[in-house]
C-alpha cells in the first residue's frame, strides 16, 4: 500500500514485531465484535461469521437480507461501531492501547477528518430521510447512520434498499465510498489520507493566490509534508480516476445503462459491493465481458492501481 506521509512511521523496531502487533489488534477486534454481536442477539455461528465480515470490511452475510435480517437496532449499532473501528488505522489502535489513551485518535489528522466527513454525511442523510418522510424518526436515525457508515467504509452491509432513497442520497453514499477507510485499515477506496492531502493542498494554493510572496508549507500532524509525497498522491488520484473513466466506458460498451455502469465501477474499484440500477442486489444482469471487466476493477481497487499496472508493464517482466 502506497499510503502517503505515514508510511515511514514504525510501530516497533522490527517488521516481524509490527506484523505481530497488527495481527493482535485484528484478532482483538474480531473477538470483541463477535462477542458484541452475540450479546446483541445473534447466534454464535452468525456472530462469528459477521465478525469476520465486519472487521475485514467484507460486507458478506449469512442471510440474503444482510443485516436487515435482524430487526434489532442494537445489532446495527454494534456493526456501526466496529465498521468504524476497522476502517481506522490499525497502527493507531496499537498506539492507543500502548499509551492507554484515546487522545491519539483526536490528535490524528486523518482520523479526525475521516470521522468528521462520515458524521457530516450521516447528519445530511438522516435529516433528508426525516424531512421527506421516507422513514420514521427512529428508523431515519438508525438506518441513516448505519447505511452511511457501511457505504463510507466500503463494508457494504445493507438494511434498506438505499437506491430508492430520495433526492441525491444514493449518489452521495456512493461518492463517500471513494474515500473508503484510513491508511493501514482494511477499508477500500482511495483512503482518507489522500483525500485529506488533496484538500489541504487545494486550500494551500488558494492562500498562496491571496499572498503570492508568502511561504506556506503543507503540514500534517505538525510535520511538513514533502513535495514528493504530494506528487505521489496527485499521481495516484489522476491514474485512479483515469482507470475509473476507462472502465466505466468499457462497461457502457457492454450495453449496461449509464447509472448501473457508473455504480458498478464505483462499487468494484472501491471494494464496496452494492450499487444502483441493475447491480443493486447482485451482478447477475451484467454480461460475461462486463463481469471480466469488473474483475479487473476489483483487483485494481484492492491492489491500489499502481501495483496491478506495474505487473501489466512489459518492462517489469524484462527486468
Amino acid at each position: 500500500e502506497s499510503a502517503g506521509p505515514s508510511k515511514d512511521r514504525k510501530l516497533t523496531p522490527r517488521i516481524t514485531s509490527t506484523a505481530k502487533a497488527l495481527f493482535g489488534i485484528y484478532l482483538l477486534l474480531t473477538v470483541a465484535c463477535a462477542a458484541s454481536y452475540f450479546a446483541a442477539g445473534m447466534s454464535v455461528f452468525d456472530a462469528i461469521c459477521h465478525a469476520f465480515s465486519t472487521v475485514a470490511i467484507g460486507g458478506f452475510s449469512t442471510h440474503d437480507a444482510s443485516l436487515g435480517h435482524y430487526e434489532q437496532n442494537r445489532v446495527l449499532l454494534v456493526s456501526s461501531v466496529f465498521m468504524l473501528l476497522s476502517a481506522i488505522n490499525f497502527g493507531l489502535h496499537f498506539i492507543a492501547l500502548q499509551r492507554r489513551s484515546v487522545r491519539v485518535y483526536a490528535r490524528d489528522s486523518e482520523t479526525a477528518f475521516f470521522v468528521t466527513v462520515i458524521a457530516s454525511a450521516a447528519i445530511v442523510v438522516c435529516c433528508l430521510l426525516l424531512t421527506t418522510e421516507t422513514l420514521s424518526f427512529e428508523d431515519s436515525v438508525i438506518h441513516g447512520l448505519f447505511q452511511t457508515i457501511s457505504i463510507a467504509t466500503t463494508t457494504g452491509f445493507t438494511t434498506q434498499d438505499f437506491s430508492v432513497w430520495p433526492l441525491f442520497l444514493p449518489i452521495l453514499l456512493l461518492i463517500l465510498s471513494f474515500m473508503g477507510g484510513c491508511v493501514g485499515s482494511t477499508g477500500g477506496g482511495m483512503k482518507a489520507m489522500r483525500i485529506l492531502l488533496i484538500f489541504r493542498q487545494g486550500m494551500r494554493e488558494l492562500r498562496q493566490l491571496l499572498h503570492p510572496n508568502a511561504v506556506i508549507p503543507l503540514k500534517l500532524d505538525a510535520r511538513r509534508v514533502q513535495t514528493e509525497v504530494i506528487s505521489a498522491v496527485w499521481s495516484f488520484f489522476a491514474v485512479y480516476m483515469f482507470c475509473f473513466v476507462l472502465i466505466w466506458l468499457a462497461l457502457l460498451a457492454t450495453n449496461l445503462d449509464f447509472i448501473s455502469a457508473f455504480s458498478a465501477v464505483v462499487a468494484t474499484m472501491n471494494n464496496l459491493g452494492p450499487g444502483l440500477g441493475e447491480v443493486t442486489n447482485n451482478y447477475g444482469a451484467v454480461s460475461e465481458p462486463g463481469k471480466l471487466i469488473l474483475c479487473l476493477a476489483m483487483l485494481m481497487g484492492r491492489l491500489e492501481v499502481f501495483t496491478l499496472l506495474v505487473l501489466l508493464t512489459p518492462a517489469f517482466w524484462r527486468h
